[in-house]
């Protein structure tokens, strides 16, 4: 019987990460702890949220890029399906369809003009993509019912006030941050 404390050499994973994969993970892990407390409001409809782990996501986007804003996205998405335990169930693939719509979209709207268009723009048209990829996963594979577009109202409703509120909170926490450290 081998000793818990030695190790074999042929059966050790060594992983050199870095200081930007560092900062995505905890990155990550604040959208999953916004994540868990998301779940603990009460939600009038099923399928509203407010979204709040896509704050962490736009800070990130404008501080540090598309690819470390995917990262946190993505990571959120896994991790958070096997926290509440719905990988690879329907809820799951909502999610994800949702946040790779999103982040399809926002690698197209950080191009646009920064004088005009800012976290608050990029964050509701990433609701608005978010709800887009979860209602055609909702008709192309759950309910493929004409019917489901009677909601379209209502989750366009939620996806710009939530946008919108999301976007304010991540450009306040950025100015916070810029007047810091200035």
């Amino acid at each position: 019987m081998q000793d818990a404390g030695n190790t074999n050499p042929e059966s050790t994973i060594l992983l050199n990460a870095t200081a930007e994969d560092h900062h995505i993970a905890r990155m990550a892990a604040v959208a999953l702890g916004l994540t868990i407390l998301e779940g603990a409001i009460p939600s009038p409809l099923p399928g509203v949220k407010p979204g709040l782990a896509n704050i962490v996501t736009l800070i990130v986007l404008a501080r540090y890029g598309w690819r470390a804003a995917a990262w946190v996205s993505l990571l959120r998405v896994f991790a958070g399906s096997l926290l509440f335990g719905n990988f690879l169930t329907p809820g799951f693939f909502l999610s994800l369809s949702g946040s790779l719509l999103s982040l399809l979209v926002l690698a197209l709207a950080q191009h646009l003009p920064i004088r005009w268009f800012g976290p608050v723009s990029h964050s509701i048209y990433a609701a608005f993509a978010h709800i887009t990829g979860q209602m055609a996963v909702v008709y192309l594979w759950l309910i493929p019912h004409a019917g489901i577009a009677y909601l379209i109202p209502v989750f366009a409703t939620a996806a710009l006030v939530f946008g919108t509120v999301n976007g304010l909170v991540a450009a306040r926490f950025m100015d916070n941050a810029t007047n810091q450290i200035n």
